[in-house]
């Protein structure tokens, strides 16, 4: 558990960058800091591995001040990914995932074996492990970014808006991939982002900052959504949070209508009262919309509308299925099993009507139920992209004196890394620098 008892910073100029913060991150699971330019986010997120010193109150990690051990021991523990991925652009794919493995001197056959083993956990193809970063997408980068920080496997993993930096789609894969990750290893994260949706989506508990460095509410999503704790927060969230809070009814408790559904090749039968029927094959896969009044004798596929999306019942959210029902030509969602069969149909009307409920013990949605829903809205996000509207970054705040000692993007030790092989082949006509890929910015919420 990370703990934060009354974190001030105040820069020597009288600014305020964290006023009095107070929380608990709960060992595994994802706090997720959102908020305003400004609010703080990126300055308390860095007090949990002293890249920032707070001039007030404690950083706690089960217990234990972080201020009790130095710095390069303390983030050799803790996972880091910035928005940019921070790689060594001198260094293979491979070599730069085994950067922490080399610092705890394990040899170069041990830290490429998880270098490697890391490249297929996030999503990348073996035959990247001798590429640089140049010739990687941003997308691909930020993966790199990611295996790179759990190549020690740390209990803790900070993550400064990792995904902000890529096109929607790319974005929707990332989270999905993020939230697999999570359901297998169970890390305790702490993720800052500017954008609500994200954090609606990943955190198991949110903190909202505002302006000023003030810690206005700390809640689960749903509590937040239903329950913003001044006008501040509810004006953050927006006017629909109402339909947000339907990401946690699950869909496992609605009553899907089986009177819509009818055989291809069969006849329509009784249609009294329907305007659509949902025709489908032997299997029960749906093959598309028909309105009883356009045939006539047994149906055919060759006549059907398309059936648009569906969603699976049990783990995509009723907000899920409420998207396929906007979605699709009779403006109803068409509930399916893993395999693809579908279950039933539920109308719209049906799907409003839904309370939020059936969470897990800690009132949130299991990490394994937010990584279907993630992997279901990524694979929306790529069939119906939306415009690459970007949260902007924070505002730089006031210069920090420098600390005693330099803070890279990749947490790195005061002493030098051992010595490590040089690749096997040399990297491609791109100027290579002589030292590391230079530090993250280290700008703070102003």
């Amino acid at each position: 558990m990370i703990t934060f008892e009354g974190v001030t910073k105040r820069y020597p100029d009288g600014t305020v960058a964290l006023d009095d913060v107070s929380l608990e991150a709960p060992t595994g699971q994802i706090t997720v800091f959102v908020g305003t330019s400004g609010g703080g986010k990126t300055t308390a997120l860095r007090t949990i591995n002293r890249m920032v010193e707070p001039t007030g109150g404690r950083v706690l990690i089960d217990g234990e001040d972080v201020r009790d051990r130095q710095p390069a021991q303390l983030r050799r523990g803790i996972g880091y990914v910035i928005q940019h991925a921070g790689l060594f652009p001198h260094r293979t794919i491979e070599d730069n995932i085994a950067t922490v493995p080399y610092l705890l001197r394990q040899s170069k056959k041990e830290a490429r074996a998880r270098a490697h083993e890391l490249m297929e956990r996030v999503g990348l193809d073996a035959g990247m492990a001798k590429r640089y970063p140049f010739q990687l997408s941003g997308g691909q980068q930020q993966r790199v970014g990611v295996a790179r920080a759990l190549a020690a496997d740390p209990p803790i993993m900070l993550m400064d808006e990792p995904f902000s930096a890529v096109d929607p789609v790319v974005r929707a894969e990332l989270q999905a991939e993020f939230l697999r990750l999570q359901a297998e290893l169970h890390k305790t994260i702490v993720f800052v982002t500017h954008d609500i949706d994200e954090a609606i989506k990943l955190g198991d508990n949110i903190a909202v900052f505002q302006t000023g460095g003030k810690l206005v509410q700390f809640d689960s999503p749903e509590n937040l959504l239903a329950h913003p704790s001044s006008e501040f927060v509810a004006d953050f969230i927006g006017q629909n949070r109402g339909i947000r809070s339907l990401s946690f009814a699950p869909t496992s408790e609605l009553t899907l209508r089986d009177d819509l559904i009818r055989p291809v090749g069969g006849e329509l039968g009784d249609t009294t009262g329907l305007d659509w029927v949902l025709v489908v094959d032997e299997a029960r896969h749906p093959l598309g919309w028909v309105r009883p009044g356009d045939v006539s004798g047994p149906l055919s596929d060759a006549e059907l509308t398309a059936v648009g999306p569906t969603f699976e019942v049990g783990t995509a959210s009723v907000r899920d299925a409420l998207d396929t029902a906007v979605l699709s030509r009779a403006g109803l969602a068409v509930g399916v099993d893993e395999s693809g069969a579908v279950v039933g149909v539920a109308e719209g009307t049906d799907l409003l009507s839904v309370q939020t409920h059936g969470h897990d013990h800690h009132g949130h949605k299991s990490a394994a139920a937010k990584a279907a829903d993630a992997e279901a809205d990524a694979l929306d996000s790529d069939a119906r992209p939306e415009p690459a509207d970007e949260p902007a970054p924070d505002e730089p705040a006031p210069d920090e004196p420098a600390p005693d000692e330099p803070a890279p993007a990749e947490p790195a030790p005061d002493e030098p890394a051992p010595d490590e092989p040089a690749p096997d082949e040399p990297a491609p006509a791109e100027p290579a620098p002589d030292e590391p890929a230079p530090a993250d910015s280290g700008g703070k919420d102003a």
